[in-house]
């Protein structure tokens, strides 16, 4: 059989088997992994079934790695970077990516007119409704506090910009902007020092700048965003339900042993503590 081309699922079960112990799924991708001759089955000491990489499954996710690697762009090895270092590292929970639906003013509208309704005598007037339409945003970061207190949340927007000629793009679009603000408590542009000073971008959003290459500067915190409350509507809500958040790869060094703690390695043979 043909060897398939390894799709995002083919590669990251190879990557399990690889940093497990491989116990077997029995599903259809492995399979096909199997027919493929990437996978192999044996019997341990025990008489228990194991999976191990043959030496094609090997030299394919090694290639399959270093395409992905040349494939991404400056713009994803810096947002994914950022992520990782600096809102994974302050224990934020993060998406990249999102299509979020933002709800903005219609330009040029007119209030709506308020329908005359009886009212109390210490009743306020309502406010007249303004018109609204709805823009799709797709802010390359978004996250939100680890916290079960929706308070807390602090919705932020990163956006990303790796060349002046993007960022310059991106702030002649009035109503791009208003959705991330829409959308997040707190909005933030991060891009290489050197492709704009801090008071080229609205003085309502942070600045981060990236000091050196894309894969060993620093980052720095130039000018933080103006905070303002947020409370997330239940359509953004459902599109973080359906969502997958970034999580952190573990050192390569540490990988195996991180593994197989995840496989549910037993405690009960080491010695109980003394409750004193």
């Amino acid at each position: 059989m043909a060897e398939p081309s390894l799709s995002r699922v083919h590669r990251s079960r190879l990557m399990q088997v690889w940093r497990s112990a491989g116990w077997p799924c029995k599903d259809e991708v492995e399979l096909e992994l199997l027919a493929a001759g990437l996978l192999q089955l044996q019997l341990d000491a025990g008489g228990r079934e194991t999976l191990k990489l043959s030496d094609s499954g090997i030299a394919a996710l090694a290639q399959a790695r270093q395409r992905h690697a040349r494939a991404a762009s400056s713009h994803d090895r810096l947002a994914q970077r950022f992520a990782e270092q600096v809102l994974l590292g302050a224990g934020r929970i993060v998406w990249r990516e999102l299509a979020l639906r933002a709800q903005l003013e219609a330009p040029g509208a007119e209030a709506l007119p308020v329908p005359a309704l009886p009212l109390l005598d210490d009743q306020p007037a309502p406010a007249a409704p303004m018109p609204h339409v709805w823009r799709m945003a797709r802010p390359d970061l978004f996250s939100v506090r680890h916290t079960s207190v929706e308070a807390y949340l602090q919705p932020m927007v990163h956006e990303v910009k790796f060349s002046r000629a993007d960022l310059l793009s991106d702030l002649r679009h009035a109503a791009k902007r208003q959705a991330y603000e829409w959308l997040c408590s707190e909005c933030y542009y991060l891009f290489p020092a050197g492709v704009a000073k801090p008071n080229e971008i609205p003085e309502q959003f942070g600045v981060w700048l990236l000091h050196g290459s894309v894969d060993s500067g620093e980052f720095e915190l130039v000018r933080p965003a103006r905070h303002q409350p947020c409370k997330l509507p239940f359509a953004v809500w459902l599109a973080l339900a359906k969502a997958t958040p970034l999580r952190s790869e573990p050192d390569d060094a540490a990988a195996p042993a991180a593994a197989q703690a995840q496989l549910g390695e037993s405690q009960l043979d080491e010695p109980l503590q003394d409750a004193a």
